[in-house]
């Protein structure tokens, strides 16, 4: 594999733990606030940001390179509601969509189609993030200090699909 294109998927798979580190500390947040809905949420988001990681890292090892992992900054760890926490979960999955637009762009300028296949995947992905991520942000402007309206999304949230997560202290599964 190219030089270029190693390098750039390591920083991918960098920005992808980052990401899983960033919804950990919001689910903390939340979990604080005894919001155990959205904190399942963002923690089963977190488990899904480290498959996206290793997703990189096996691709890696199977063309036969050795990933080099890079150290991951300290995320955000204070928030101001849940609603700062969704609008700082959709500009990490609109910086993480560019990352990946570039690395695509680069294996198209390299000729790796192998790495392009793999990016397809990742391009629908990132669509299906933002839009999910924005759904919930426009939901809670909706909400605005409704208590109630709150409280039903948390409960909604809570009910996420999925087996990967372990759920929240008190959340109900």
């Amino acid at each position: 594999m190219n030089e270029n294109i190693q390098t750039a998927l390591n920083e991918q798979i960098k920005s992808e733990l980052y990401s899983a580190y960033f919804y950990l500390s919001a689910s903390g947040y939340l979990d604080s606030m005894s919001l155990s809905g959205f904190a399942r949420w963002m923690r089963m988001q977190s488990q899904e940001e480290v498959t996206h990681a290793m997703k990189f890292f096996d691709f890696m090892l199977d063309r036969g390179d050795r990933p080099i992992l890079q150290a991951i900054d300290k995320p955000l760890a204070d928030f101001q509601s849940p609603l700062d926490a969704f609008t700082q979960a959709l500009q990490q999955e609109r910086q993480v969509t560019s990352l990946i637009h570039h690395l695509y762009a680069l294996t198209v300028q390299e000729k790796d189609y192998p790495a392009q296949v793999l990016l397809q995947w990742f391009i629908s992905e990132q669509v299906e993030e933002e839009r999910t991520v924005s759904k919930i942000t426009e939901e809670l402007k909706m909400a605005g200090n409704n208590s109630s309206t709150l409280l039903l999304l948390n409960n909604t949230l809570g009910s996420r699909a999925g087996n990967n997560a372990t759920p929240a202290v008190g959340a109900a599964v």
